[in-house]
């Protein structure tokens, strides 16, 4: 990878590491929805300009439906659920559970008749992954609300739904071009009740740069380097991302927040993250094919933007 990639990689890394301690400082001071209002909003008013042409919008029109569906799966929902589930868990138990999105992205895609099997290394690490899971939410969630782990399940699964959503029906746009289009509807949906909703008083600084920083660096800023990356490093070096993004996360949170560290969060993400390499390394006859493809000057397959949480938070 070129030094240029590995700026950009390095950035990506901490840019969607750190949308989970911002979001635990906002949702301090304004409601979770109004918070999802306010990035989205921003984000989109900052991407339209550079996103859309004249032609896109026309062929967003004709894709409405499945747009639709994008925005909600991959921005209006999980955002919100997010946003909700951390007022009462830390930011970095938050990250290692969206960190699950890998494994249901590999149990969908082989439910939805997937022509690449599984096989024991992937389903190794389907196990293993879920089984770090399964540690952190036994060990380390006792005592928090279970709705609020479920809303996290809820955000990993629409995580991998997202992906499935642009690869099977928004192929022929601009990643880009999606993106901003979702923000601005996931905007306009949430603009009724936010708007409504606003804070009595103007919330503390700290909470006022947390909003900034998720609208400006982790939504507008981070989707341009994000494309950036894969135009410069690939795909496949560009979701590597998500392997980083939780430890990220995690130290931003003890470091920052002072959230506890315990050994169970330490073993929990060794497996998750060992788990998500395992379980979405591709087949040695998948890659194998892959290769003879490009010798033979075949085109690669455009990508479907936001793996996980994102991620992303």
């Amino acid at each position: 990878m070129t030094r240029r990639g590995w700026i950009l990689f390095v950035a990506m890394s901490g840019i969607w590491g750190v949308p989970y301690l911002l979001i635990k400082v906002a949702v301090g001071a304004v409601e979770p929805a109004t918070l999802v209002f306010l990035r989205t909003a921003v984000g989109a008013g900052l991407l339209l300009p550079l996103a859309l042409r004249p032609t896109e919008v026309r062929a967003l029109a004709r894709h409405w439906r499945p747009v639709l569906v994008y925005t909600g799966v991959e921005i209006g929902l999980p955002w919100l659920l997010l946003s909700d589930a951390e007022r009462t868990l830390s930011s970095s138990l938050a990250a290692l559970l969206v960190a699950a999105a890998p494994f249901f992205g590999v149990v969908l895609h082989a439910l939805a008749g997937a022509h690449e099997r599984l096989g024991p290394r992937r389903l190794g690490g389907l196990v293993l992954g879920l089984g770090g899971v399964a540690l952190v939410v036994g060990l380390d969630t006792r005592g928090a609300s279970v709705g609020a782990v479920g809303e996290l399940v809820l955000v990993a699964l629409c995580y991998a739904v997202g992906p499935m959503v642009i690869a099977r029906h928004l192929t022929g746009l601009r990643p880009l071009t999606v993106v901003s289009a979702s923000l601005s509807l996931c905007a306009l949906a949430y603009a009724p009740y936010a708007l409504t909703h606003l804070p009595v008083s103007l919330p503390a600084p700290n909470a006022l740069a947390a909003i900034a920083g998720l609208a400006v660096v982790c939504t507008a800023v981070a989707f341009i380097v994000f494309f950036a990356l894969i135009g410069e490093a690939g795909p496949v070096r560009a979701t590597v991302i998500t392997y980083v993004n939780p430890a990220v996360a995690v130290t931003l949170g003890v470091l920052v927040l002072r959230e506890p560290f315990t050994v169970s969060i330490g073993i929990g993400f060794a497996m998750i993250l060992l788990g998500s390499v395992l379980a979405t390394a591709r087949a040695p006859a998948a890659a194998g094919a892959a290769l003879a493809r490009r010798s033979a000057g075949a085109a690669p397959a455009r990508y479907s933007p936001l793996r996980q949480p994102e991620r992303d938070g």
